[in-house]
């Protein structure tokens, strides 16, 4: 079994910001695996569901972002996993917007949800699906209200397209392994015709 966990902020305020991408990309995995949210344990909204054949734990912290690793740890401890089978995905704006980057393991780059779920761990040892958000165009005072600010239109549209392919790349990682879903899916996208 995997644990997938999105990270985000509970709550309709942050719905539709970019802070919440992880929790997209967990709503769009429970719908391609038929589950429901209906359970709230270990302060995480949590479903089982099977995607690429794996037996995978669905799990979107409601801790806020910044204590999302309170949530991580817990999970960890009631369910039979080890670090090695979770699988953190989270918004990042060190990447442009549109771009995925997989990784077996690393430091938080200043995401303060990687940051608590590091130190509650003890490890850095675990794989993360970074979501390219950007840093906008200077019109925001800093970081928080950029990350905090409901999506425009056009940027929802850019958005959706980014969660699907965000999903695809998990099921890749869950069926062939992080080095295939690295080499399918880290590369910068390809520009249309």
């Amino acid at each position: 079994m995997f644990l997938l966990v999105g990270l985000g902020n509970p709550g309709i305020r942050y719905a539709h910001t970019r802070h919440n991408a992880g929790f997209w990309v967990i709503d769009e995995l429970a719908f391609r695996g038929g589950a429901k949210f209906k359970d709230i344990k270990f302060n995480a909204f949590i479903t089982e569901t099977v995607l690429a054949g794996e037996n995978v734990l669905l799990a979107k912290p409601l801790t806020f972002m910044n204590r999302s690793g309170l949530a991580v740890r817990a999970l960890l401890e009631h369910f039979p996993l080890g670090i090695e089978d979770l699988l953190v995905i989270y918004d990042d704006m060190d990447l442009p917007p549109g771009r995925l980057r997989l990784r077996p393991k690393g430091g938080s780059g200043g995401h303060k949800g990687m940051a608590s779920i590091i130190a509650q761990l003890g490890s850095e040892d675990f794989s993360r699906l970074r979501l390219g958000v950007g840093r906008g165009s200077g019109d925001f005072q800093d970081e928080a209200d950029f990350l905090l600010t409901p999506l425009t239109p056009e940027e929802k549209e850019q958005m959706h397209d980014l969660v699907l392919t965000a999903a695809d790349a998990v099921e890749v990682f869950l069926a062939g392994g992080a080095e295939e879903a690295m080499n399918r899916y880290n590369a910068a996208p390809r520009e249309q015709d």
